[in-house]
């Protein structure tokens, strides 16, 4: 088995401070680099390859651009992401004489009419102009069907498992110091980093390990927004 690395590099002793690592992430463009290593790497060798990333990665049309140049080349999968998490609401369970697992092709279905929005709750957005946007972006709009090709159903999805953290990782000292000073940068994915927090998630989720998928409509938070349009202009200034 081969394994790819799609990322860009990061050096991660130069990220000392918030700024540092919001300047990284300005200056590099993971699409770009999993663009680069698919098509060098697979498809330029004919090769074939399964693809783990985040669905909006590999959506048909999504920035990352090695399907331009290789068209119909690839086979989008996605999870169902929110949809059918408040079956309540429903005056049926869609997914009743569904085999668990499954995967279901959407072309011509009622899924894949459907608009991302219904799987999964719009971003909040800072565009090229530096603008702020809680919606999709205009590739990302219009029935699913047009961005993936099928949906895996993994069982109810009010029953859904977090993944445990394994022991080795957490009794790692070296590791865990490192991880938790990069998630203690303000900015970063998991910025604001509580340590007492991450500890009683630890707890809390081996005790219920039942997944529930936060689809609350919570607006972004103003220092966070401030900083990530004081970042674009900076940006753009120095392109120019």
């Amino acid at each position: 088995m081969r394994v790819l690395a799609c990322d860009p590099p990061i050096d991660w002793d130069s990220i000392k401070t918030s700024h540092d690592f919001q300047t990284a992430i300005m200056r590099l463009s993971r699409d770009a680099s999993i663009s680069s290593i698919i098509e060098k790497e697979i498809l330029s060798k004919h090769r074939k390859a399964l693809i783990l990333f985040g669905t909006f990665h590999v959506f048909h049309g999504a920035p990352a651009g090695f399907q331009k140049d290789y068209p119909n080349s690839t086979f989008v999968i996605a999870e169902l992401g929110m949809f059918g998490t408040k079956l309540s609401s429903l005056s049926r369970d869609p997914f009743a004489v569904w085999p668990n697992p499954s995967i279901a092709s959407v072309k011509g279905t009622w899924l894949g009419a459907l608009d991302l929005a219904h799987f999964y709750p719009p971003p909040d957005l800072v565009d090229q102009d530096c603008k702020y946007h809680h919606a999709f972006p205009k590739s990302l709009q219009g029935p699913v069907e047009n961005l993936v090709d099928a949906f895996l159903y993994l069982g109810p999805q009010d029953l859904r498992l977090r993944q445990k953290i394994p022991a080795d990782i957490v009794l790692d000292a070296d590791y865990m110091k490192e991880w938790r000073r990069r998630q203690a940068l303000p900015g970063s994915p998991g910025g604001g980093f509580d340590e007492q927090t991450f500890s009683q998630g630890i707890l809390g989720h081996a005790e219920n390990p039942i997944f529930n998928l936060d689809v609350s409509n919570t607006p972004p938070d103003p220092k966070g927004l401030a900083e990530a349009i004081k970042m674009c202009r900076e940006h753009k200034s120095q392109v120019r």
